[in-house]
């Protein structure tokens, strides 16, 4: 049995994941909004009225509060908790996953190129992703600190070329 990779993304990736689960919630407390204001405000022929019910605003509001509560809070501690990688001279570890858990491997063999990437929030916080890029796809190291992404990036760029030339 393979043992379990042992490097873990930035501790800061749980402020910008729970940010942008903010601005997810964000947009299901905006839905609420809208349909109280049609509610308030907008009268149906008597066969659509089902559509404007106070008990459709009360499960529109517990559904907004659930959400939230699951994008702000329980899906970053444990997509953080989950978040494994490791970089050998032969492949690179990854484990991840909320509800399924995906390990992959990949052989340095087929690394095509390697980037590093940052977006707004991730800049803000110092932070940068790994990309990886092979024939069949890419994969991503999310939210690791500037200088640890770009050593991590320049050291998978040269383990690829040696394991390119050894074949």
């Amino acid at each position: 049995m393979r043992p379990e990779p042992t490097q873990r993304i930035d501790k800061k990736a749980l402020t910008v994941w729970r940010i942008s689960g903010s601005l997810i919630a964000a947009l299901y407390w905006i839905a609420v909004l809208i349909y109280y204001v049609l509610y308030a405000y907008l009268s149906l022929p008597p066969q659509f009225s089902w559509l404007l019910a106070p008990w459709l605003l009360w499960i529109l509001l517990l559904t907004a509060a659930v959400m939230s509560i699951v994008h702000i809070g329980i899906v970053p501690a444990v997509r953080w908790k989950r978040w494994r990688y490791e970089v050998n001279e032969y492949e690179i570890d990854l484990k991840h996953g909320v509800l399924v858990v995906k390990r992959t491997l990949i052989p340095m063999i087929r690394v095509q190129h390697v980037d590093t990437k940052q977006g707004p929030l991730l800049r803000f916080f110092g932070l940068s992703s790994v990309t990886i890029n092979t024939a069949g796809g890419w994969h991503e190291i999310p939210a690791l600190q500037d200088s640890v992404a770009d050593a991590l990036r320049d050291r998978i760029s040269v383990l690829a070329r040696e394991a390119k030339e050894d074949v």
